[in-house]
């Protein structure tokens, strides 16, 4: 059997626009990056700037940033620290679309029943004793 020599991982993020030098300077780009994200979710979330709170799709457009910029984070923790680039294209495929579709059907389900129950509870809930 003949030993398989390990191809070197890849060093770029943001499609080739960002080049690393060596694994560790990546990690630390990635996690950078990723510590940004969350620093924008927070503000977000602490100040909730009155500009986002129109409403896009049956949302508030603070709740679209929100679910958006979360989606970006999985991405690229999943693609650099789970190492999927390095993996086959079929697999990734398989991943990555399971996943695109199990999120947009929670996002669906989330948006129909919160709308529903946001109508019941604005209707006046009224609590039966069978």
């Amino acid at each position: 059997m003949e030993a398989h020599a390990q191809e070197p991982h890849k060093l770029a993020i943001f499609r080739g626009l960002l080049k690393f030098k060596s694994n560790k300077q990546k990690i630390w780009g990635v996690l950078i990056f990723l510590a940004i994200i969350t620093a924008i979710e927070v503000l977000l979330g602490i100040y909730k700037p009155a500009m986002f709170n129109g409403q896009v799709l049956g949302m508030k457009a603070l709740n679209w940033i929100f679910i958006i910029l979360t989606i970006v984070k999985a991405y690229y923790i999943t693609w650099d620290f789970m190492h999927m680039r390095d993996e086959t294209a079929s697999l990734r495929r398989m991943v990555v679309w399971t996943a695109v579709f199990l999120i947009s059907y929670l996002v669906f389900i989330f948006l129909q029943e919160g709308g529903y129950v946001a109508n019941v509870f604005s209707k006046g809930f009224v609590k039966t004793d069978f």
